[in-house]
């Protein structure tokens, strides 16, 4: 024990000695009344007596933080506030800069005066070196998210968004803060939602990514079409999540789609080529064989078609198919199908036709071709007509080879009887 002091008092002072925490007192003026062992050591004190009665300033350089701590203690010394601020000073003992979160409240006398300041001082240098370097790096991780050409987004396990970049919320129409909380489906389309959700939970099922292509219209009601990735992961709280990254792939998708129209489209008609008719007839057949379904099949010839190109020119040929196509697109249904077979030959496939059918067609078409307008503007001689052979599925036909040589056949003899007419084979 140290002579002159309570036991008591001594034991209190052992105890703050013991806290992790810097802890003082000063008079009305500032200076010092008592430190514990931690603030002796911070200023380099070897014992208390040598920091009675002198102040802060004369061991810490507080700079620009003068002012600051002089209205801090003002406000406790004068108006008996409690304050909780954060501080941050140069301590000439240990040549550093530390920072501290600091509670003073004002000491009073007997009868309520105030006669001094109590302070508590707890040393967060580290915790707040590691809280500047977290935001620091979510602000880059923010800057990167958000300058990403891509929808980044997290969702838990109650279909709520948990985080959204700005490329997302752009896609919403709406601002970040407006969408995290908020479910899935008061953000799209129930079904797309829906659809997405389904994915998530495979995902969040499995522990495994997934990677395909989605659409989703915008906020403008326009479909997009995105390349997504998403992962699961598990929060600190041990949520269950995904976290997305989508891609918008819409030129790239549309840019497939035109090459595929394109590949299975005659560049000159715009009709279906040979290509995508063959196709398109193959799953006719089948859907008329597993239904029971008729379907008939025309093939037609324009005549004498060299004879126009030879005495006209390639160009005036052209514009005459040209004419020709529309003509027959303008007299079928919407599932029938015209393809440009060859150069002046054309099919078309007819679902759900017998052969009865078929031929009244053919003939409708022939019998109307002449009055159409598939003459050239500068030669008002010219004329067009077409030679037409119709078959019609049978139970013997083993695949569409065999129903297409059976129009091929009664193209022919359509030729041979002269052209402009019509040749029914069963």
């Amino acid at each position: 024990m140290r002579p002159g002091i309570p036991p008591s008092e001594q034991l209190y002072r052992h105890l703050l000695d013991e806290v992790s925490a810097f802890i003082y007192s000063t008079d009305r003026n500032g200076r010092y009344t008592y430190a514990n062992q931690l603030v002796l050591k911070l200023l380099g004190a070897p014992n208390l007596e040598a920091v009675l009665g002198r102040s802060f300033t004369d061991f810490v350089d507080i700079g620009e933080a003068d002012t600051t701590l002089r209205e801090t203690d003002r406000q406790v010394l004068e108006q008996g506030l409690t304050v909780e601020r954060e501080e941050s000073n140069y301590i000439h003992a240990i040549g550093e800069l530390r920072t501290y979160w600091s509670i003073k409240k004002p000491l009073r006398d007997a009868e309520g005066r105030i006669n001094g300041m109590l302070g508590i001082s707890y040393d967060i240098t580290e915790v707040k070196r590691l809280r500047d370097e977290v935001h620091s790096q979510n602000q880059l991780l923010d800057t990167v998210l958000n300058n990403v050409d891509a929808l980044v987004y997290m969702k838990d396990e109650e279909r709520r968004f948990r985080y959204a970049n700005q490329k997302t919320a752009a896609t919403f129409g709406l601002p970040v803060e407006s969408i995290v909380g908020r479910l899935d489906s008061e953000l799209m389309p129930q079904e797309a939602a829906d659809r997405f959700w389904a994915h998530d939970q495979k995902i969040i099922a499995t522990n495994q990514g997934l990677s395909c292509e989605v659409a989703l219209p915008d906020h403008r009601g326009q479909l997009r079409h995105y390349w997504s990735v998403v992962v699961p992961w598990t929060t600190r709280d041990g949520q269950r999540a995904v976290i997305g990254l989508s891609t918008d792939i819409t030129e790239l998708h549309q840019l497939k789609e035109e090459l595929q129209r394109q590949a299975m489209t005659d560049v000159l008609t715009a009709v279906a080529n040979r290509r995508a008719f063959f196709r398109q007839a193959g799953q006719e057949l089948a859907r008329s064989r597993r239904h029971g379904l008729p379907m008939a099949l025309i093939y037609l010839d324009l005549d004498h078609f060299k004879n126009i190109n030879d005495c006209h020119g390639h160009p005036v040929g052209d514009t005459v198919l040209q004419s020709f196509a529309r003509f027959c697109q303008g007299m079928l249904r919407q599932e029938d199908l015209l393809a440009r077979t060859g150069g002046e030959e054309f099919c078309i496939l007819l679902p759900n036709v017998d052969l009865d059918a078929a031929h009244r067609l053919a003939e409708r078409l022939r019998t109307a071709l002449p009055a159409h307008d598939c003459r050239v503007p500068h030669l008002p001689e010219l004329r067009v007509s077409a030679s037409f052979g119709v078959a019609a599925l049978n139970a013997e036909d083993a695949g569409l080879e065999s129903l297409f040589a059976r129009a091929d056949r009664a193209l022919y003899a359509a030729k041979e009887r002269g052209r402009n007419t019509t040749v029914t084979l069963s």
